[in-house]
This record gives structure tokens, C-alpha cells and sequence, in this order.
């Protein structure tokens, strides 16, 4: 499937049950990366708002680009009337927008679905001279306790192409390429989501690997998904965690 129609049929459950960003992620941004309520930020592969909401709620002007009309509809019903918002169809690597008209592009659980050649040529376009990107994750980790690691487990069993599009296939090397020599920067901050079944198998749903109803892992995995949980839940929740990762410099 193309990338960029992979989350059509997933617009409700990723805007329902997909996680935001922790404060202290925000709070760095602005502190130390600089971004402020003069800025005027690109948030690229946009999705659904989660991101750019956050930059918005601290005053700043927020031009959001995003391949899929299903997701840029959603962002747009939900933020399209704050004036410091505008989004626009487009991709990483062809935005439409013009030369050196911003000062930080962000990318928020997105940049392993670019083609980062390409990406790379116009983020240098588009930025203002000094200008900076920032790449963005929740890392979902993937050991720690025995229902993060048989969660890790069921995607790699049933998941339909989970270890090809996993955003860790995006390695320290190419992060290192993409930005200037020496000039990546990076942190990580803590995030969770606390989910009761209901949750999780949303969760699970919003991810562009998991089996959609009709296809012959849907059931064994929705299965396996209520064994996991049944094992592992305390007081009917379980815990998903996260590492948010920030890199971040000059292209």
C-alpha cells in the first residue's frame, strides 16, 4: 500500500487512542531548541492535529502539510478554526510552499515513512537561513515488563508488516546524515498511556500494521491481544509505555 493511504481507513482510532506529547518534550522545544510564539513552524506528516494542537496551545503559528485527505480533514475539522492554523495537502518531499518562508520544521512520528533524499533537498529549501527541523517519536518500549515484551511479541506474530515499517528501522547513522556535520542534537523524555481492553485494541488498531477486519490475522490477534491483557491487567488497565526520542539541527 502507498504510504501515504496506509492510515485511511484508521483516521477514528488513531485520533481516539494514539498518544500525545509529553509537556516537558513541549517545555524543551521551546526552551532549548527555541521555537516560540513569534515562530513560524511546518509540522510535516501531520496527520490528525496531535502535534501541531500542542504547538498551537503555546501561541504559535502552525502551517500543517499531510498527504492523506482522510487525516488532514480530521486535523482540520478539529483545529481548522484557531487563525493561527492552516494546512495544506502536500508531502515531505514535495511541500508546494515556498523558499525560505520558515523557521522549524517538526515531523512527529513521521519522518520513517519520508524519503529522506528528497526530504532532506526541500527541508533546506523551505527553512529560513538558521532555521531547524525536529524529529519526533513515541518510542514505544518494547521490554521492561511481561506485557510490553508479549506485546512486542503478538505484533511481530501477527502484525501483517510490522518489522519493515517500524520506525526503528530509522538508524542512528541516518539521523546523523540528515542533519548538518555535528550539528544533531537529542532527548528523550518519559510517556504513558494507561488503557483498559477497550483502549488497547483501539491502540492496536491505529497502527498501519495491524490486520484490519476481513484479514486472516484479525481475529488470532484480537484473541491473542484479550490473553495478554487478561494476564497482565491490575485493577482492568494495563500500562503503555513510551520514550518520546527529540532530534533535532540545522539541515
Amino acid at each position: 500500500m502507498n504510504s501515504k493511504e496506509r492510515f485511511s481507513s484508521r483516521v477514528d482510532t488513531y485520533i481516539k487512542y494514539r498518544p500525545s506529547y509529553p509537556k516537558e518534550a513541549i517545555d524543551y522545544l521551546f526552551e532549548v531548541v527555541g521555537i516560540s510564539s513569534q515562530s513560524e513552524v511546518l509540522d510535516i506528516g501531520s496527520g490528525t492535529g496531535i502535534f501541531s494542537e500542542l504547538l498551537l496551545d503555546r501561541g504559535t503559528r502552525v502551517t500543517a502539510v499531510e498527504p492523506n485527505d482522510a487525516m488532514r480533514e480530521a486535523a482540520l475539522l478539529a483545529l481548522g478554526n484557531n487563525p493561527k492554523y492552516k494546512v495544506v495537502s502536500g508531502s515531505a518531499e514535495v511541500t508546494g510552499l515556498p523558499d525560505h518562508s520558515y523557521d522549524y520544521i517538526v515531523c512527529a512520528q513521521a519522518f520513517h515513512w519520508f524519503d529522506q533524499g528528497a526530504a532532506k533537498a526541500e527541508f533546506q529549501r523551505i527553512l529560513r537561513p538558521g532555521g531547524k527541523a525536529a524529529l519526533i517519536w513515541n518510542s514505544r518500549l518494547t521490554g521492561g515488563s511481561p506485557f510490553l515484551e508479549g506485546y512486542e511479541q503478538l505484533l511481530r506474530t501477527l502484525g501483517t508488516d510490522y518489522e519493515k515499517v517500524n520506525h526503528r528501522n530509522i538508524s542512528r547513522e541516518m539521523l546523523v546524515s540528515f542533519f548538518k556535520a555535528d550539528g544533531l542534537h537529542e532527548a528523550r523524555f518519559s510517556n504513558q498511556q494507561v488503557f483498559d481492553f477497550d483502549g488497547l485494541s483501539g491502540r492496536l488498531r491505529s497502527s498501519s500494521y495491524s490486520p484490519e477486519p476481513g484479514h486472516p490475522n484479525f481475529e488470532p490477534m484480537m484473541t491473542a491481544l484479550r490473553e495478554l491483557f487478561d494476564r497482565h491487567e491490575k485493577e482492568g488497565k494495563v500500562n503503555f509505555d513510551y520514550e518520546t526520542e527529540v532530534y533535532w539541527g540545522e539541515v
